[in-house]
């Protein structure tokens, strides 16, 4: 009589430990969800088309998250600036997104400090009088009247980076350097001394609908550049309250 064979010893845990290892965890599917928000946003806001790189908006957008979960933002508006200063001042390189409308307010050209480079904007500094533009996550505050116009005061919340803005006068400001028209007689847009300025006939709509409380955010070739707002974690938790 041929001998029965041995039944096949199953090892429970190892194969719950398997099965487990499988899943994916509860982090993982938060990072996925946020991610595929942001991949959407940044698809319906059409913005690729318009030279705003991916890795700038998510960047800008988990600051935006994390000055939301700290209240920093007011509710009244969402809406969330980018300056990309990577890119040359011959291109439009200001984006003011309305994250509620899924839409661009505006798209256009914005000056760079006279001491951070010609065309292209290389070198930042948080120091008065250093006449440089400054990198990181501002706050946008209330609007005075000064010796350009129709301005706007910028609290900037990196600290090392650009938490001497109010103190240098850093601000949101119009300027006639800031055209087409300049670009074509030389080459590049005339520069401020660090504030982001904006084109004449565009500056006081843009002022009037970003002031009072909404984040704005300047990137630049610094590799030094670090802040706590980027913290993922803060703003893939921030979204989930917001979707909840």
């Amino acid at each position: 009589m041929a001998t029965p064979l041995a039944a096949p010893v199953v090892n429970s845990k190892a194969n719950a430990a398997g099965i487990s290892n499988a899943l994916p965890s509860a982090k993982s599917l938060q990072a996925a969800f946020f991610s595929q928000r942001l991949h959407d946003l940044y698809r319906d806001l059409n913005v690729e088309s318009q030279g705003l790189r991916y890795a700038v908006f998510e960047k800008a957008m988990t600051g935006y998250l994390n000055l939301q979960h700290d209240g920093q933002l007011t509710d009244d508006k969402q809406l969330l600036t980018v300056i990309d200063f990577e890119l040359p001042s011959t291109e439009k390189r200001l984006w003011v997104l309305d994250l509620a409308a899924k839409e661009v307010k505006f798209h256009t050209l914005v000056a760079h400090g006279h001491n951070s480079g010609e065309n292209v904007a290389t070198t930042f500094s948080n120091q008065n009088e250093s006449n440089m533009s400054s990198l990181g996550f501002y706050v946008t505050q209330g609007e005075y009247v000064g010796k350009h116009g129709r301005s706007l005061k910028l609290n900037g919340v990196d600290e090392g980076f650009n938490t001497n803005a109010l103190a240098r006068a850093v601000v949101m400001h119009g300027a006639d350097y800031v055209s087409e028209e300049f670009i074509q007689q030389y080459g590049r847009l005339g520069r401020s001394l660090g504030c982001p300025a904006l084109p004449m006939d565009e500056k006081d709509e843009i002022i009037e609908a970003v002031n009072g409380g909404t984040c704005m955010f300047l990137n630049g070739p610094d590799q030094s550049y670090s802040s706590k707002y980027l913290n993922e974690d803060v703003a893939v938790n921030t979204l989930l309250s917001a979707n909840s």
